[in-house]
Parts: C-alpha cells; structure tokens; sequence
C-alpha cells in the first residue's frame, strides 16, 4: 500500500510531499481525465469549466519541476498523466494548442476555445522540455520541436520578431486598437532558458537572447526602466489607462529572470535591466509597513508609481519571494523571501489551515480580506517556483517522501 501522509495546514517545507498530492486527489478529474480548472473552498471542482491548455501546461510543468526537485515518483507519473491529456485532446494536427475544450475533452463550438494563445504556447514548451528532462520516453523530441516550428513560423512576426498575440492575429495582422502585451515574450523567455537548462543545446538560449532583445526594445519604458504591460498594434508606446500600466508582480519576474539569463549565459549585463524594474517596484508598489499586508505587492500602478489597484493577487508574492530568495547570496537578505512565505501561508493558504483542505484564495482586498476565494489550479505553477528557490537558497528544506517500510510493500 502507499504511503497516507497526514493531513496539515500549508507549509512550505511539506508543500511537494503533502499539500501537492492531496491536491491532486481533488483536481485531477476521475472520469475525464485532466485536471480541473479551479476549485472551491469545499474542495469541490466548480462545475462547468472547460478544461484549458494554461492549466494542463502549467501543471504537467509544476509537477515534473517537482519530481526533479524531490525525486517523488508521485509527482512524475501524475505530471505524465497531465501531458497526455495536453497531448492528446488540445493540441491541434498542426503542432499549436487550443485554448480549451470540454469538461470530457472534446472539441468546443465557440471558437475563442479554438484559438492559440502565444502565452498558452509558451508554456507548453516550459512543460515539454521539462517533463522530457524528467522522463525522457514520455514526450519525444519532436513534439517539442513541433510546438516551437508553430511559434516561431505561425506565432511570430517576421518583421520585428515580436509575438503575435494568437494565431487569428497572425493571420490578419494587427490593426489600431488591439494591445500587444509584454506577457506571452516574458514567458517565451522564460520557456527558452528552461530549455537551455534541462537540454545544454545553445539553440535555446540564442532563441531567449533574441527574445530578451524584444522585451529590451519594445516593453521597458526608458523613463523608469520598468516594465510596460502594453504597447499598441505597431509596438510603439501607448497613452491611455492601458498603455500606463504597470505590475509590480511582473517586475520581480522580468527581475528574476534576467539574472537567471546572466547566471546561465554568464552575461552581467542583464542584470543591470533588473535593477531599475525592482527600485520601480520597491519604491512605489508595495503595500506600507504600517498595514497588515506589509511588504506584499499591489496589483498594478500606473507609469508613475501611483497606485491604481490596491488589490493583491497571490501570485505577484510568489514572484517578488522567488526573486528575494534567488538574490539570498548576492544580499544576504532572508528577512523579506521568509515573510512573503509567511504572508502567503497566514492570509493566501488560511483556509487549508482552518480545514485542513488543499485550498488557497487567489486576492485580497487592502485589509487582507478575500475577495476571489477560489483555487486556480494555474496559480500552483508560482506557488512552486517560490517554493522551489527558497529550497535552492537554503531558506528551508523540502521534505521527501517518507521511505516505505516492510508493512508498506
């Protein structure tokens, strides 16, 4: 029999080992396969939602991360299980994945569910070179090369080499008024270095360089060196609400990212792109220290600093702790990656404390209040990254699984 690990509260040491798997006992659909894509508080599903290339990509990647993190076998046969239905019922003959399909997997009228999202592409390339990494026979090399053939020759404008944002935009150009987000080329990014990590192969970490170079000319404002949300159809600098925004999750994540490129490519001079995205946000995004959500960060400002959301969604603490804990031996900080784990356990994870369920809320009103009490299914994706950096930087120690005894075989 297996090992039952007993039920907790969140925390981050038994995150991998415990909060995962009993997560997965309730999002992973018994009759259709996949997972699902959120949950209730109750730990139910909630019923009705399609399932999702985002979710099935982000999870297949978290779990195969995991199981390379931990060696826990659990978290690789359920990773492989989540790709095969990735594989099996929203990628399209073509190499492109689909936006959604049925609860039961199959094909959607509406045809935003037929779309390819650049951003959803994005992270089923993360997930295939991952979980390729971890089980070699579970997704074969070209598989791989056929989601990046569809992105760089479908999904990418000749031209500048930007993104497009989907393949209908691909087809029909963009015309005034549509936003080209910074969004799907920061996790392009992102894909293109795992890849380089998991495979050695310099192809990969060319294709991020030019990628960064996207990011570098067309989405950091020259003004405050932070990053741009939005920029217009032509890729020039928009005025407006849209073209004024700027998060503060997204700067930690850039931030993040620019020193693992320097890291992997030994190239310093990322890192001085960092430094104005984190002075941006640490400046002018951060909740006071006064309040009761100290240090966590505020959903988006405008292009001076002023707050325009003062609403708090988990994931921007999984990024600025996961940039905090990357940095622990360049400042020797831990004070701050401690306390966003803590914050995420003592206000995000409440209700797996007061239950004992696998449950989150995914925003916080100003006072600390939810207010979008569900759990995404995508949002594990940040929650593992953190938790996986605070690991790598010696801030805790992710428990493995016990070992089986005589009784247990």
């Amino acid at each position: 029999m297996s090992v039952v690990v007993p039920i907790a509260p969140f925390d981050v040491a038994n995150f991998a080992s415990s909060f995962v798997p009993r997560w997965l006992q309730l999002a992973r659909d018994q009759v259709h396969g996949g997972i699902v894509d959120r949950l209730a508080l109750d730990g139910r599903p909630v019923e009705g939602d399609a399932k999702t290339t985002l979710v099935h990509a982000r999870i297949a990647f978290t779990l195969a991360h995991l199981h390379l993190a931990t060696g826990d076998q659990r978290l690789l046969d359920a990773a492989i299980d989540t790709y095969r239905f990735l594989d099996g019922h929203l990628r399209d003959a073509d190499g492109g994945y689909r936006f959604s399909v049925s609860r039961d997997g199959q094909p959607l009228a509406d045809p935003t569910s037929q779309v390819r999202r650049t951003y959803d592409q994005s992270f089923v390339l993360l997930a295939l070179v991952t979980l390729r990494k971890a089980a070699p026979n579970a997704v074969s090399q070209h598989r791989i090369d056929e989601c990046w053939d569809f992105t760089s020759q479908r999904l990418t404008d000749p031209g500048t080499g930007a993104l497009w944002e989907d393949d209908v935009m691909a087809a029909a150009g963009a015309k005034p008024g549509d936003l080209r987000a910074q969004n799907p080329h920061m996790h392009m990014f992102e894909a293109l270095l795992q890849a380089f990590e998991m495979t050695g192969d310099r192809v990969w970490l060319e294709r991020a360089e030019a990628m960064l170079e996207i990011g570098r000319r067309f989405f950091i404002d020259e003004a405050t060196g932070a990053v741009r949300e939005f920029v217009g159809h032509d890729l020039q600098p928009l005025a407006g609400t849209d073209g004024e925004r700027r998060e503060p999750g997204h700067q930690y994540e850039w931030a993040w990212l620019l020193h693992r490129y320097a890291d992997l490519a030994g190239v310093n001079d990322a890192r001085s792109l960092a430094d104005p995205m984190i002075a941006f946000v640490e400046r002018h995004g951060l909740a006071p220290r006064s309040g009761p959500l100290e240090g966590l960060p505020f959903d988006a400002l405008d292009a001076r600093g002023q707050v325009t959301e003062n609403t708090h969604l988990l994931w921007p603490l999984t990024e600025a702790g996961k940039f905090y804990a990357a940095r622990l031996a360049d400042t020797g900080d831990a004070m701050r990656a401690r306390g966003l784990v803590s914050t995420l356990a003592r206000h995000f994870f409440a209700p797996a404390a007061a239950t004992g369920l696998p449950v989150w809320v995914n925003r916080l009103d100003a006072d600390g209040r939810p207010v979008w009490s569900e759990a995404l299914s995508r949002l594990l994706y940040h929650v593992t990254i953190f938790v996986t950096e605070g690991a790598r930087a010696g801030l805790w120690t992710l428990t493995p699984l016990p070992s089986p005894t005589a009784e247990n075989h």
